[in-house]
């Protein structure tokens, strides 16, 4: 894996991917891009709700929608790194069964989000949860 982060103007950089694909990040000042802290909440929100779709879609469930509530907890210091981050994951569907949302979730963080786990293990209590939404 690869990327290439460019610095622009004032604390605004682009940084992208060796896949060709592009972010605009930033320091806090002039909020045009995501900062650098909310890409890695970010990524590790998509890494996860990347495996419980995909866990549910080869177990037959009827997804509708799906998508993380995240909420990362930094101390008022520097530096600022992620003490905890609670992931709430809001699986919406016709007929879905608890129990396949449940595991699905278990998986993500116990077994395949390399994100959550590489955090998990360099510190980082990581908090899941789920809601099961009838469509």
């Amino acid at each position: 894996m690869q990327g290439k982060v460019t610095w622009v103007n004032d604390l605004t950089f682009v940084g992208e991917a060796g896949s060709g694909n592009s972010v605009v990040m930033e320091g806090g000042r002039t909020n045009n891009g995501v900062r650098p802290m909310e890409m890695i909440l970010l990524g590790v929100g998509g890494c996860a709700a990347y495996d419980v779709v995909s866990i549910l879609q080869k177990a037959r469930q009827d997804i509708i929608s799906c998508h993380c509530e995240l909420n990362g907890i930094r101390p008022d210091t520097t530096p600022s790194p992620f003490e905890r981050i609670e992931m709430e994951f809001v699986v919406r569907g016709r007929g879905l069964k608890e129990s396949h949302v449940a595991r699905a979730v278990e998986l993500s963080a116990e077994k395949y989000c390399s994100a959550s786990i590489m955090l998990r293990n360099a510190g980082v209590e990581i908090v899941h949860s789920y809601r099961v939404e009838e469509a």
